[in-house]
């Protein structure tokens, strides 16, 4: 069965509903969980600029990376309240189809999962989709939650 499993999260509605089904299946059969999220180098003062601009599936690119450790950190204690066994967080720098690829690489995963939610209309064929990229490019098997 699954050893290892791998969940992206931006801290948002979508992805917490997907690390909740990760988090009852790593539970359920004992597994590790590898959480994971990105964050973009952006400046404190383009960080203030355009937070309030963001549209709301995008505001993960302008995360600061103290953000992101803090939302890591918040999520692997509700893991480890929940009962699994082991749970490790990676920040990483850049695109965040990449990021979870390379840890479910680098970790030796045996599951991604990820929401099903990604870029939608024009900007999906400009930028590509999240879980389209990782269950094209996936090292392991990869399950893609609804959230939507």
């Amino acid at each position: 069965m699954f050893k290892a499993i791998v969940i992206g999260t931006d801290g948002s509605e979508t992805a917490r509903r997907a690390v909740g089904d990760a988090v009852a299946l790593a539970e359920s059969i004992g597994a590790k969980l590898l959480v994971v999220s990105v964050y973009e180098a952006v400046s404190d003062v383009r960080l203030r600029e355009e937070r309030d601009d963001v549209a709301e599936d995008t505001d993960w690119v302008f995360n600061r990376r103290d953000d992101v450790l803090a939302m890591l950190e918040e999520t692997a204690g509700e893991a480890r309240s929940a009962g699994v066994p082991e749970v490790e967080t990676f920040a990483r720098q850049g695109d965040p189809a990449d990021a979870i690829l390379d840890v479910a690489e680098e970790q030796q995963a045996d599951l991604i999962m990820v929401g099903n939610r990604g870029m939608t209309g024009k900007r999906r064929f400009l930028l590509g989709s999240v879980p389209n990229k990782i269950s094209h490019n996936a090292p392991c098997s990869v399950l893609i939650v609804k959230t939507t």
